[in-house]
């Protein structure tokens, strides 16, 4: 994913609410602090379809504005 977005292909990583702090310090660390993080609820396993869904539709949502944002 560092590469990607090193090369200018929009990316992002998804992590969920209690792995943000750790997914902001391990991009610092790979050299791409601007790397966009996409947060979803936590957890995720265990959940029912709709609740998973649910999640996906957040990260979708997030991931479009990110595209959004590259190509203005």
């Amino acid at each position: 994913m560092i590469e990607i977005r090193r090369r200018g292909i929009p990316s992002a990583v998804i992590c969920s609410e209690p792995f943000l702090r750790l997914g902001r310090t391990q991009s610092k660390v790979l050299g791409v602090p601007d790397l966009p993080l996409i947060v979803i609820k936590h957890p995720l396993g265990g959940l029912a379809l709709d609740d998973v869904k649910a999640r996906a539709d957040s990260a979708l949502s997030q991931f479009l504005g990110i595209l959004r944002e590259h190509a203005a």
